[in-house]
């Protein structure tokens, strides 16, 4: 026996955990679909060895790499929450020309079918939905915004202040992160964020950090009509006769073969995932793949250029222990190019399959070499210990954290395989609200625009529905709050 709902969203991430909470007050059934289960809480979260190198929570299984047939394990992560419950919580908005054509040496990073002003209500929307800190017009190359950020900047820890004094003494415009933290620094005793020294990579013990599940998916379950089922790995999407129309889906639970149908269906698995799902549903009038006429499905992986360096302050240090106490850690990103052949496929068996090469490379080796060029301003002296006054190196294939592109959205079918309202062009009840729909990668964070499109695409699902507006505002039930920071100043 099918159960039949309203919606059934598949993934419970910054997309499909941000569009049901989104939903969950218009009243329709709504079903959450999540592939894993809880993370669970324990002392092991704040744990590095348990994290880092026993991998306690890495639990996807292995990938292929295509190139070279190895097998890898990729840094995801099945939880209520999805990859967020891991996330750094820096939730950059994309820059005004990202959206626009933009030379590099390798090629064009492409235009949208969209503008930023299209998008720019959905971030403050986000923003304020995922407790972001941050200061405008602190950030010289910020785009414009109607609002404020609805809480202040994080402070500085005292090395990290003088970091930001050396750079700007160095005649650079170093600023606050815009950083998604449930944590009032003027009354910190109420606030789930201690300020730890594990947060990104790591799950937050206490729920101090803004992810989906502790913003999104939590509340939504307070309401009646939307039900969770975990452990639950959607293995294929079956079409109707008229191949127009997702009839069912089919899943696996525990072992136990499971069905469900819906008036409208949500695909937010992650950008390598959904692809994949897309493509493992293929059938006789979508031979290959759903929905893929235009043979973008799969196609345009990008994942950044991203290395993580780490300078040291105390070149006389001989202890590892004593030198990781002096150590900075930075991220450097630079935007990858969507070409068709970084791609998602299967294997026979219907594993993924990844193919990668590098693009861009010559701005991200300037900006190492830029970072390196800093490092004495920065007080890390590199010709004191040689090797290890600077560590680190390019994140390699399994580094998938920041995937996107591969069913990206447009207004012509065929070069897209969904329209500007994220709807798959050739399916008239299949969304996909993952990183998926992006066209290029820009060279910030993804996940503020993941949350962002989740928020617009889920008000057009909204009035498909036939939601009103009061349905939409309704208050949720009588349960405890997500902790609101008690010193919070309202938004503009």
């Amino acid at each position: 026996m099918t159960d039949h709902y309203d919606v059934i969203v598949i993934g419970s991430g910054a997309g499909g955990g941000t569009l049901t909470h989104a939903l969950a007050p218009t009243g329709k059934r709504i079903l959450l679909l999540e592939r894993g289960d809880f993370l669970p809480r324990e002392p092991q979260n704040w744990d590095s060895k348990s994290v880092w190198v026993d991998l306690r929570y890495r639990n996807p299984g292995k990938w292929t790499d295509a190139d070279t047939g190895t097998e890898f394990t990729p840094k995801q992560h099945y939880y209520v929450g999805g990859n967020t419950k891991f996330y750094g919580a820096i939730l950059f908005r994309f820059r005004e020309r990202d959206f626009g054509p933009i030379q590099h040496v390798d090629g064009v990073s492409p235009a949208w079918p969209m503008e930023y002003t299209d998008f720019e209500p959905w971030y403050t929307r986000a923003e304020h939905l995922y407790h972001v800190h941050g200061q405008r017009g602190a950030d010289p190359d910020e785009p414009p915004s109607a609002a404020a950020y609805r809480y202040p900047p994080l402070s500085h820890e005292p090395r990290i202040a003088q970091l930001e004094a050396d750079l700007a003494k160095a005649g650079l415009h170093p600023f606050p992160l815009p950083v998604g933290l449930i944590y009032d620094e003027s009354a910190p005793q109420f606030s789930p964020c201690i300020r730890c020294a594990t947060c990104d990579g790591y799950p937050c013990l206490v729920n101090g950090k803004a992810d989906a599940h502790v913003v999104c998916v939590e509340p939504a379950l307070r309401y009646p009509n939307v039900t969770l089922r975990t452990r639950t790995k959607v293995v294929r999407l079956d079409t109707d006769g008229t191949g127009r129309a997702i009839s069912r889906v089919v899943a696996e639970r525990d072992g136990q073969a499971e069905e469900y149908s819906a008036d409208l269906v949500v695909l937010s698995a992650g950008a390598i995932n959904s692809a994949a799902l897309l493509l493992a549903s293929a059938s006789e009038r979508h031979p290959d793949g759903l929905g893929n006429s235009s043979g973008v499905v799969g196609r345009h992986l990008m994942m950044h250029n991203n290395s993580s360096l780490i300078g040291f302050d105390a070149p006389e240090a001989e202890n590892p222990a004593e030198l990781a106490r002096h150590a900075m850690d930075f991220w450097l990103t630079t935007e990858d190019l969507p070409l068709p052949g970084n791609r998602v496929t299967l294997d026979r068996d219907g594993r993924i399959l990844l193919r990668y090469a590098q693009t861009n490379a010559e701005a991200h080796r300037r900006l190492i070499g830029k970072f390196r060029s800093l490092l004495s301003a920065m007080q890390c002296r590199e010709d004191v210990l040689p090797g290890y006054s600077y560590r680190g190196g390019r994140l390699g294939i399994s580094a998938v954290a920041h995937q996107n592109g591969t069913v990206r959205f447009g207004t012509d079918p065929a070069t897209s395989a969904l329209d500007l309202n994220c709807k798959m062009h050739e399916l008239d009840n299949l969304y996909v609200v993952d990183s998926s729909f992006f066209v290029s990668s820009t060279a910030v964070n993804p996940t503020l625009t993941i949350i962002a499109n989740a928020l617009r695409v889920a008000d057009h699902i909204a009035g498909r529905l036939g939601a009103t507006g009061q349905q939409q505002a309704r208050s949720a039930p009588d349960a405890a709050p997500v902790p609101e920071p008690a010193g919070a100043t309202s938004h503009a």
